[in-house]
C-alpha cells in the first residue's frame, strides 16, 4: 500500500479555531489520517497522510468551511506511512516567527511559477534567499542562493535586520519547503519597507514536481518533515535518513563514517551525545531490529514532527 501525503496551509482569520479542534479531530480519525495539523487564530497548517480517497475527502471537508474554500496543497507519495500518529494542535502561530502584527492574510510577496523562478535565480541582480534552517540547506538548495545559517525560523527576522537592512531596494526572491514560511517572511519584509519581494509558489516541493530535471536549478535533495526525510526531483524519496541522536538528516557518506551508529548517532553528534541518551537509543534500535525480524512495526521515537520543526 502506498500513502498519499498532503501538505497544506492558509493564512486566514480563524477566531473560532479552538472550536474547530474536536470536529476536525473526529473527521481525521474517521478517515484514518495520520500527521499533524496546526490551528491558530491566523490560520491552518498541516501535513497528513492516508489513502488517496481519504486524503481527498479530508480536503473536501476542510474546504466546506467558506474561509478555507481555497488553499494550496502539495501532494506526494510515500511507500510507508510517514507519520506515527495523528496530532491536531492549537497554537499561537501556525508558523512561529514571534513578531506580533505580521498578517499574511492581508498581503504577501508576489508568487512566481517555477519557470519565472528560474529567471529570478539566474539574475545576478536578484538576492535569492533560502528561508529554511541550516540542517535543511545542508542537503540541498538552489544555485546562487544565500543561506542565512539559522537554527530555527524565529531567527530569520534578526538576519533580515542585520544582513539585509541596507538592501530594501533590491529584488528579493525567497523560497522554502512548501511555501508557508515565505508567506510570513515576505509579509514581514514588506512591512519593513522592502520594495520588491518574490516567493516561489508552492515552495521547493512544487518546483521539484513541476520542473523537468534537465531544466532544474535545484541541487541536492529537499529535507521534509516526516519519516521519508528527503525528496528529489519528481518528489521521489531521497537517499537521506534521520539521526535519532540529533534529529539531523544523514547522507550516504555520513552513514559510511566511523562515527555513525545506526539508530543512535552520526558524525554531527557522536562526540556530544550523552551516555544515557545513547544507551536509550541503542535499546530502541535493538527493539526495532527485533520487530523487523518478526515482520512487525515498531513505532519508536518520533524526533521530527512538524510542530517541532518548521514548515
Amino acid at each position: 500500500m502506498s500513502y498519499t501525503v498532503a501538505g497544506f496551509y492558509k493564512f486566514v482569520p480563524l477566531e473560532d479555531y479552538r472550536e474547530m479542534h474536536q470536529p476536525l479531530l473526529a473527521t481525521c480519525r474517521k478517515l484514518e489520517v495520520t500527521g499533524t495539523i496546526l490551528l491558530a487564530d491566523e490560520g491552518i497548517n498541516g501535513t497528513v497522510a492516508g489513502s488517496r480517497t481519504n486524503i481527498e475527502a479530508l480536503i473536501v471537508h476542510l474546504q466546506k468551511n467558506p474561509r478555507l474554500a481555497e488553499f494550496p496543497v502539495n501532494i506526494s507519495i510515500a511507500t510507508e506511512n510517514p507519520f506515527n500518529r495523528l496530532k491536531i494542535r492549537l497554537k499561537k502561530e501556525i508558523i512561529k516567527m514571534g513578531v506580533p502584527g505580521v498578517k499574511p492574510s492581508n498581503k504577501t510577496g508576489r508568487h512566481v511559477t517555477p519557470e519565472e523562478w528560474n529567471s529570478l535565480v539566474e539574475d545576478q541582480q536578484v538576492l535569492v534567499l533560502d528561508a529554511r534552517n541550516k540542517y535543511e540547506t545542508a542537503i540541498g538548495s538552489f544555485a546562487n542562493a544565500v543561506d542565512p545559517r539559522i537554527k530555527s525560523f524565529v531567527e530569520i527576522t534578526n538576519y533580515v535586520q542585520e544582513k539585509l537592512g541596507e538592501q530594501k531596494d533590491r529584488k528579493i526572491a525567497m523560497f522554502c519547503t512548501g511555501g508557508i514560511r515565505c508567506e510570513k517572511l515576505s509579509t514581514y519584509m514588506m512591512d519593513q519597507g522592502f520594495k520588491e519581494v518574490y516567493q516561489l509558489r508552492g515552495g521547493i516541493l512544487r518546483y521539484l514536481q513541476e520542473m523537468p530535471e534537465e531544466k532544474s536549478l535545484w541541487n541536492g535533495e529537499c529535507f521534509i518533515f516526516d519519516h521519508r526525510v528527503s525528496l528529489g526531483h519528481g518528489l521521489k524519496e531521497g537517499s537521506h535518513t534521520m539521526c535519532h541522536g540529533c534529529g539531523h538528516p544523514v547522507s550516504l557518506k555520513d552513514r559510511q563514517a566511523n562515527e555513525y551508529e545506526m539508530g543512535v548517532s552520526c558524525p554531527m553528534c557522536a562526540e556530544t551525545l550523552g551516555q544515557v541518551k545513547r544507551a536509550n537509543l541503542r535499546e530502541r534500535q535493538k527493539q526495532v531490529e527485533l520487530a523487523s525480524r518478526r515482520n512487525a512495526s515498531h513505532i519508536g521515537q518520533t524526533l521530527n514532527n512538524a510542530e517541532e520543526k518548521s514548515d
